[in-house]
C-alpha cells in the first residue's frame, strides 16, 4: 500500500515522522483509559483482566476504522462517564446485570449506525435543546466527581448528611489528591501525557510504602472468553430500558460531533463552509466501535478530545489513528501494570475529566429562567441520582413545563414533547 497516496499526505501537508509523532501523542494523552476502565467495570462484577483486553481491542479497532475508513486523526475509546454509568447507575443502582447492560450498549450502537448512515443524525441534534445538551455534558462531569472523591475516600456516606468529608490523612486521599494536582501542574505546563505520568507516581509511592504489590511488567493477555459475546440483547428489549438505550445513544452522539468538531477545528480540517467533510464516514466509525465494543465486552466506545494533542502536534490524516490504534494492540502485553495501579490512583484523573467536562455550563443563558433551570435540574439531579438517565428525563420533562407554561410553546418541538412523554411514563410506571 502506498501510504502516502492512502492517506493523503502532501495534500494535508503532513510527513509519516509528524503522523508517528501525533499517534504517539494522542495515545500517550488517552492511554490511563485502560487502567480506569476496567476497574470500573470491575465493580458492575465483570472479570478485570477480560475487560483490560476488551477495551484496548475496542479502542484499537474502532480507531483503526476511523483511520483507514475516514482518514481522520482522531482516536477512539470506551468513554468516561458513560463507563460509570454503565457500572453504578444500570447495574449496581438499577439491578440490571451487565449482559443487559452490554445488551444496552450494542442496541444503541445500531440505532447510531443507522442514524449516521441514512444521515438522521442531524434530525436527532435539532430536536434537542442546546441549553440541555450543555448541561448534560457537565452533569456528567458532576457524576465523575462524586464517584472519584468516593473511590478515594475524600468523601464518605453519614447517616445524618448523606455524606461527609473522609479521614484525609489515611493514604487513598492523600494519594487521590496528588494524582489530581500533579495532572494540573503538569496540563498548565502543557506536558501532554501528565494523566499517564500522575498515574506512575502515585502508584510508585504506593509499591514503596506497601500499598500495593508488583506483578510482573509484561505478559500474555488475559482470557476474553469472560466477557466475549456476553450481551444479553433480549434483556436489554425490554421496556423500562428504552430510556437508558435513548440516553446512551444521545450522549454517544453528542460527544462524537462535539469532539469531531473540536479536532476538525484544531487542525485545521473544516472545508470553506465550515463542514467536516466525510462526516458520516467518521459517525459510522464511532458507531461501529460502540457495536464492537458491546460484542467484546467493554461500554460505549466513543471519539476522544484528547485526539487535539495528537492534532496539536502535526497530525492530520488517519495514520495518526492507525499509530494509536498500534499503541493499543501493543499495551494487550502489559496487563500486568494495569493490575497493580490502585483505584486512588485513577481518581485524580476522573476529577480532572470531571472539571474539564464543567466547562460546557459557560454557554448557558443563566439569564434566561427557562434555559437555566432545565441546565440546573441535570446538573444537580444527575450525580445525586447517580443516573445520567434519570438527569436527562428530569431536564427535558422541566425544559417542557416551564417553556408550555410561560407562553414559549413555539420553542418546542414534537420530538423534546416526545421524549418529556417518555420519561414521564417512566418515572411513573417503573
Amino acid at each position: 500500500m502506498n501510504i502516502e497516496r492512502f492517506f493523503q499526505l502532501k495534500a494535508h501537508k503532513t510527513t509519516i515522522q509528524k503522523e508517528v509523532v501525533a499517534g504517539l501523542t494522542t495515545f500517550s494523552t488517552m492511554v490511563y483509559i485502560i487502567f480506569v476502565n476496567p476497574q470500573l467495570l470491575a465493580s458492575a462484577g465483570m472479570d478485570y483482566g477480560a475487560v483490560f483486553v476488551a477495551t484496548c481491542l475496542a479502542a484499537a479497532l474502532g480507531t483503526l476504522i476511523m483511520g483507514l475508513f475516514a482518514n481522520y486523526p482522531i482516536a477512539l475509546a470506551p468513554g468516561m462517564g458513560l463507563n460509570a454509568f454503565f457500572t453504578y447507575t444500570m447495574v449496581l443502582q438499577m439491578g440490571y446485570t451487565w449482559q443487559v447492560g452490554l445488551g444496552a450498549v450494542f442496541l444503541s450502537g445500531v440505532c447510531f449506525f443507522f442514524l449516521s448512515v441514512f444521515k438522521l443524525r442531524e434530525w436527532l441534534l435539532q430536536i434537542i435543546p442546546e441549553t440541555l445538551k450543555l448541561s448534560i455534558s457537565a452533569g456528567i462531569g458532576l457524576f465523575l466527581a462524586l464517584l472519584a472523591l468516593n473511590n478515594a475516600q475524600i468523601i464518605v456516606s453519614h447517616p445524618a448528611t448523606l455524606v461527609s468529608m473522609g479521614d484525609l490523612t489515611q493514604w487513598p486521599p492523600l494519594m487521590a489528591m496528588l494524582s489530581f494536582l500533579i495532572i494540573l501542574v503538569l496540563v498548565y505546563r502543557n506536558i501532554k501525557s501528565a494523566v499517564l505520568w500522575s498515574l506512575i507516581v502515585v502508584t510508585c509511592l504506593s509499591l514503596w510504602v506497601g500499598e500495593t504489590s508488583y506483578q510482573g511488567f509484561m505478559g500474555l493477555p488475559p482470557s476474553l472468553a469472560p466477557t466475549f459475546m456476553q450481551m444479553d440483547i433480549a434483556g436489554a428489549l425490554e421496556v423500562g430500558m428504552l430510556t437508558i438505550i435513548f440516553s446512551l445513544l444521545f450522549v454517544d452522539i453528542f460527544d462524537t460531533t462535539g469532539t469531531l468538531v473540536a479536532v476538525a477545528e484544531k487542525g485545521k480540517l473544516l472545508d470553506k463552509k465550515g463542514q467536516l467533510p466525510r462526516l458520516n464516514r467518521a459517525l459510522v466509525a464511532d458507531s461501529s466501535a460502540t457495536i464492537f465494543g458491546a460484542i467484546l465486552g467493554t461500554s460505549t466506545t466513543t471519539s476522544y478530545m484528547e485526539s487535539t494533542a495528537g492534532v496539536s502536534v502535526g497530525g492530520r490524516t488517519g495514520l495518526t489513528s492507525v499509530v494509536v490504534a498500534l499503541c493499543f494492540l501493543l499495551s494487550l502485553f502489559f496487563a500486568p501494570i494495569a493490575q497493580i495501579i490502585p483505584s486512588y490512583a485513577t481518581s485524580g484523573a476522573l476529577f480532572y475529566v470531571a472539571i474539564l467536562m464543567l466547562s460546557s455550563l459557560g454557554q448557558v443563558h443563566w439569564e434566561d429562567l427557562t434555559e437555566a433551570a432545565p441546565a440546573g435540574v441535570v446538573c444537580i439531579t444527575m450525580p445525586l441520582t447517580t443516573s445520567i438517565a434519570s438527569g436527562i428525563g428530569l431536564g427535558f420533562i422541566t425544559y417542557s413545563f416551564l417553556k408550555f407554561f410561560s407562553g414559549r410553546k413555539e420553542e418546542l418541538n414534537i420530538g423534546v414533547i416526545l421524549v418529556s412523554l417518555l420519561f414521564l411514563i417512566k418515572f411513573s410506571l417503573f
